[in-house]
């Protein structure tokens, strides 16, 4: 949602409040002929689908987009709880399938829209010397990953347990570079805010969230065990906007929403 658009949003809601009529999103379209579509999103897509939304409504003015961003999974529980949402785009198959499974999700209409790589990101002073990804596994070094009930988190996870079967690195690496965790963050981006502030001496994040941060250093990981993250997305069952939900979605997958994807560092959805 614009913000021009957001403050219509505001100043609609205090008129209204003595009618008893802000909340409905029906009410909303019944009165002003527009239509108000909630998009949960992954953490780590919030500023890819900002701007998403934003070229979404220029070309369609009777859709306001409001976007509620979080981790995956606390997206897809409050979408279980009888949350309000007519789009999810998860950043894994796993909390899109939970959905399906729980038939508020056609499995038919879940598709990959992005992936995504891991990177590690440093601190811009890099005060820790950091040079290679054998500097990790040094005692006393700060690192900070997202908590492994994360999607973020279980690419991570899969990353360390792919190199510690790899007898080039192996699990006394693993090992040793785990045993520097500090915290193990809710959502990537808390890791990347926590690494910018300097709060540790590296962090591990999705490719996209450190082009969000051109600022900080980087150290690449081997593309042999840095594991493909795929995001999908899928209108929600339940939305009463479903043609809106459908247009949304279609432009995500469209060479322009593409675009807008690929400038935030995401991965094409297919090669």
């Amino acid at each position: 949602m614009t913000p021009t658009r957001r403050m219509r949003w505001l100043l609609l809601c205090f008129a209204s409040i003595a009618l008893g009529a802000c909340a409905p999103s029906s009410a909303l379209e019944g009165s002003t002929g527009s239509t108000t579509l909630t998009v949960f999103a992954a953490a780590s897509l919030t500023n890819a689908f900002e701007d998403l939304a934003n070229a979404f409504e220029e070309t369609h003015p009777a859709i306001d987009v409001v976007m509620s961003s979080g981790a995956s999974q606390t997206l897809r529980t409050q979408i279980e709880n009888g949350a309000q949402a007519d789009v999810f785009a998860s950043a894994n198959r796993e909390e899109m399938m939970a959905l399906v499974d729980g038939g508020l999700v056609d499995e038919a209409g879940t598709p990959v829209f992005a992936r995504n790589r891991l990177v590690v990101v440093l601190p811009s002073d890099n005060a820790a010397g950091l040079r290679d990804l054998h500097d990790l596994a040094r005692q006393g070094l700060r690192l900070i990953i997202a908590d492994p009930a994360v999607p973020a988190g279980k690419y991570t996870q899969r990353m360390f347990d792919s190199i510690a079967g790899d007898l080039e690195w192996g699990e006394g690496f693993r090992d040793a570079v785990l045993a520097n965790l500090v915290s193990q963050e809710e959502s990537v981006r808390a890791v990347l805010a926590k690494v910018a502030l300097g709060e540790a001496d590296a962090g591990i994040v999705y490719v996209s969230d450190a082009a969000s941060q051109p600022g900080l250093g980087r150290i690449e990981l081997p593309a042999v065990h840095n594991p493909m993250a795929e995001y999908p997305l899928a209108a929600l069952r339940a939305s009463p906007h479903a043609s809106a939900a459908g247009a949304f979605i279609e432009f995500v997958l469209s060479g322009s929403g593409q675009q807008i994807l690929e400038g935030h560092g995401f991965l094409p959805a297919v090669d």
